[in-house]
């Protein structure tokens, strides 16, 4: 059994105790050490594994399965060793913040709207909870204030290990059925959740609490947060974006979304011209194919299919398209696009209302290595390869 002293007190950082085995594990490729007793705390409750050292050796992971708490280490070390070790408060810290505050938020969501928690996860650098009903903008900015209002209020986070009696008595949250003694965490006022992981002392440590998105999952909501200094860090990245932006765009910092829409709609305008006038222009091509091949296809005499096939440097992908749609309905044989060069590599857009593209496509790409799919009647992709080539496979192609 390890005594976990995590639970004794969740910001102790250092600790000494003695190795009670060593031995190696051929899976991880690590050696599992047990000790009589860990500030570690395992993977466990939707987070990931306290990180540090024993004796300056870093522990790769932490697990617990039953009593006993496993930490594993590249290096051995000597059972009846007494080892000091350390973890990354910093890192425990900050989860520390994040889960309080997770809990704080799911509780308020249960208050409010009656939705569970079915999901939490605890990353690196965000925290994401799933409830099991939709939540608006509006409702989660509520929530959050009032989150907020916990953390300004400072109140003691509690820790009990009622009995079985108390228990059945109690109502609290819980991801599943748990058995043997159940550790409760409350905030006073705003949650009582069954939990096995370390907690602040006091909410105000929670620092701020932000959500900073919902969408929706799974039948209900998808709610990230971030807590405390990764909420500082996340609102320093956001705010450099903004600052930078708003020079790019000589608008002011509370600006830029206003800014930032003028600029798509005046970017929206001139694709649409750019469509426009490409489109002329392949309407023009297509009239130079018309007048060069006949309406009825090629001559009885040609023993090679009627390909008419464009290269472009570059092209709106949609008039491209619309040129290929007219195409394969105004010629026998196939009508293609190629937007590229020889360098690069081409994008093409084949049409066709006698072949079937597919099973074309598994030759082209034999000859011209490349991927690309749709229906039998049109197709699209890239491919690579010289212009000379393509065009020399085309003309090889035989009525079908």
């Amino acid at each position: 059994m390890t005594e976990k002293l995590y639970y004794q007190d969740s910001h102790q950082k250092e600790f000494t105790a003695r190795v009670l085995s060593c031995e190696w594990d051929e899976k991880r490729s690590c050696y599992g050490v047990v000790l009589d007793k860990t500030v570690f705390f395992p993977e466990g409750g939707g987070q990931y594994a306290d990180v540090g050292d024993l004796n300056r050796i870093p522990v790769e992971d932490v697990q617990e399965k039953g009593d006993v708490i496993t930490h594993y280490v590249k290096e051995p070390l000597e059972e009846g060793d007494e080892v000091f070790g350390s973890i990354d408060y910093g890192e425990r810290f900050s989860k520390m913040q994040q889960h309080t505050g997770e809990h704080i938020v799911s509780g308020l969501v249960h208050k409010h709207f009656g939705y569970d928690n079915v999901g939490f996860h605890l990353g690196r650098e965000l925290v994401t909870m799933d409830f099991n009903g939709s939540l608006t903008k509006e409702q989660l900015r509520m929530i959050e204030r009032e989150a907020n209002e916990a953390v300004t209020s400072n109140i003691p986070v509690q820790v009990t290990y009622p009995s079985k009696e108390e228990l059945e008595g109690m109502e609290y949250r819980s991801k599943k059925e748990l058995t043997g003694q159940v550790r409760i965490v409350t905030v006073p006022g705003y949650d009582v959740c069954a939990c096995c992981a370390p907690h602040v002392v006091l909410t105000g440590e929670i620092g701020v609490i932000r959500l900073v998105d919902g969408t929706k999952y799974k039948g209900g909501t998808r709610v990230t947060m971030v807590c405390g200094f990764r909420a500082l860090e996340d609102c320093c990245v956001k705010e450099d974006n903004i600052l930078e932006i708003s020079h790019l765009l000589s608008a002011k910092p509370y600006e830029v979304a206003e800014a930032v829409k003028r600029l798509w709609k005046e970017n929206q305008q001139t694709k649409d011209k750019l469509f426009r006038m490409e489109s002329r222009y392949l309407d023009g091509k297509m009239e130079e194919l018309v007048s060069s091949h006949p309406a009825d296809g090629p001559d009885t005499d040609s023993k090679g299919l009627d390909c008419f096939l464009l290269f472009e440097e570059e092209m709106d992908k949609n008039a491209a398209r619309r040129f290929v749609d007219t195409g394969m309905h105004r010629f026998k044989g196939i009508c293609g696009i190629f937007i590229g060069n020889d360098r690069n590599g081409y994008q093409y857009i084949l049409g066709s209302q006698q072949v079937n593209l597919r099973e074309l496509l598994k030759e082209l790409h034999q000859r011209c290595p490349g991927k690309g799919g749709g229906k039998p009647e049109m197709v699209q992709g890239t491919v690579s390869g010289t212009r000379t080539l393509l065009e020399g496979f085309f003309e090889t192609l035989s009525p079908m």
